[in-house]
């Protein structure tokens, strides 16, 4: 097939378009090559959806904790949390921790 031919095709000549062929180089450009690309672009928005879901999560440990402190304000709170948590005593008292079989980890 001669060019002649060819060039008279009514694809080749919508394919050989320049301004068709800027706007194609300058559409690919931007979506992969570019520091601004779409995929630089949805990359960061991932990771904004984590950032956001992680400062939801310690918002909300962060209130637990508020309501954690508010309670332990009570000396009676604080001591049972103590006693419960860091065996704490009085004097001359006595402190027998009693553990399950299944609460024991078994080091192998």
């Amino acid at each position: 097939m001669k060019f002649s031919k060819l060039k008279n095709k009514r694809w080749f000549r919508i394919v050989s378009n320049k301004y068709l062929l800027i706007v194609v180089v300058f559409a690919v450009w931007m979506l992969f090559f570019d520091a601004n690309s779409y995929l630089f672009h949805n990359e960061l928005d991932t990771e904004i959806e984590n950032l956001e879901d992680n400062a939801e999560f310690y918002r909300s440990e962060i209130e637990k904790d508020r309501e954690f402190m508010k309670k332990i304000e009570d000396d009676e709170e604080l001591e049972r949390f103590a006693r419960e948590k860091y065996f704490f005593k009085k004097e001359n008292e006595d402190i027998f921790i009693i553990e399950h079989e299944d609460s024991i980890q078994k080091v192998e």
